[in-house]
């Protein structure tokens, strides 16, 4: 729902730069939003342009058109490119990354790991005080329960696809070769299967985890306690996973989900499914949306702590989550179902 995001974890953040932070006053409200014309760049520029930023935004394309926007099109990977785009900012707001239902294994690697290296190598270049990475919360999920969860959770030793792989590398490589700090959420793709239809999970409201980007940003200074920490943003909301999905369908004059199939056996189907079209790929290729992944979010829990959130930045999310449904299901005229 490109209104709300299941948004578990936050990001990690800290000064890219070990000289002096005295910035001039232009400067200091002055940003880049990699990634920019993406669905969470796009909401990313729109707050910081309220709050009174000056904002460039580097991608591989442009999306929009905005007068108070300066665009800078070119390859993630390519240092020299990125250069221009961060030229007199103070931070750089780091949320490029290929969408996790892609089966593209190459490009995920690309822009998550060798696109985030040469961010940070242009960030040193470049002069830039701050980086915020916009990571995933499935970095710590494999497939199981998780209640609660704080930011102080592993790595997941079994990453549920090649996507999560890419992050992890990404977050390691941070936290070992910059200060930085990040926020992580995870795009959600709902499929009609569960278990028991109580297991509660986290829908974080796009409005949320700008404000928790833009706050970590503006908390952030060389010796903060946020350095080189991970945050989760969340709407502070868990809510059994059928229980949203029923709200969105019958606000969009839907029934809700009638049937129920065990959640083994969806998971087991998904994955056997997997299995045929990798033997299929030689001859044919086709992209399934029934996947153990998708399985795996739809029947576990998986809801997180933002307790630290709200202790080190201040944050507290400032869209409910009943508004949150609202303005989602008011956003797509379109998929209303058509009345007779």
């Amino acid at each position: 729902l490109p209104k709300s995001h299941q948004t578990h974890r936050a990001v990690l953040a800290v000064p890219v730069c070990s000289g002096r932070l005295s910035l001039s006053l232009q400067a200091a409200r002055s940003c880049t939003v990699i990634g920019g014309s993406g669905f969470l760049g796009q909401h990313m520029v729109e707050q910081l342009l309220a709050r009174g930023y000056r904002v460039n935004v580097f991608d591989i394309q442009q999306s929009f058109e905005n007068q108070q926007v300066t665009f800078f099109l070119g390859d993630l990977c390519d240092k020299e490119a990125l250069l221009p785009a961060l030229q007199g900012v103070s931070v750089v707001f780091h949320c490029a990354s290929p969408a996790p239902s892609s089966d593209n294994r190459q490009l995920f690697y690309k822009v998550n790991f060798l696109g985030t290296k040469a961010v940070i190598e242009a960030c040193r270049e470049a002069g830039v005080q701050k980086l915020v990475l916009t990571s995933s919360a499935s970095v710590v999920f494999e497939g199981t329960d998780i209640k609660n969860g704080s930011e102080d959770l592993p790595y997941a030793q079994k990453p549920i696809d090649y996507y999560t792989e890419t992050k992890i590398l990404q977050e390691k490589f941070n936290t070992t070769n910059i200060s930085c700090l990040g926020v992580k959420f995870l795009f959600f793709f709902p499929v009609c299967v569960c278990r028991d239809g109580k297991n509660l999970v986290d829908f974080t409201y796009v409005e949320n985890v700008v404000h928790g980007h833009i706050l970590a940003a503006e908390k952030l200074h060389k010796g903060s306690p946020l350095c080189g920490k991970a945050f989760h943003i969340t709407n502070d909301e868990p809510i059994p996973f059928w229980t949203f999905m029923s709200r969105i369908l019958t606000g969009l004059d839907y029934d809700p989900p009638k049937y129920h199939i065990p959640y083994w056996l969806a998971y087991y189907l998904a994955l056997l499914l997997s299995l045929l079209l990798a033997l299929l790929r030689p001859l044919v290729t086709i992209k399934a949306t029934f996947t153990p992944m998708r399985v795996a979010l739809a029947g576990t829990f998986h809801y997180y702590s933002c307790e630290r959130a709200k202790k080190a930045m201040g944050y507290s999310p400032v869209v409910s989550l009943d508004e949150a449904i609202a303005r989602t299901v008011q956003s797509y005229p379109a998929l209303r179902r058509a009345r007779a």
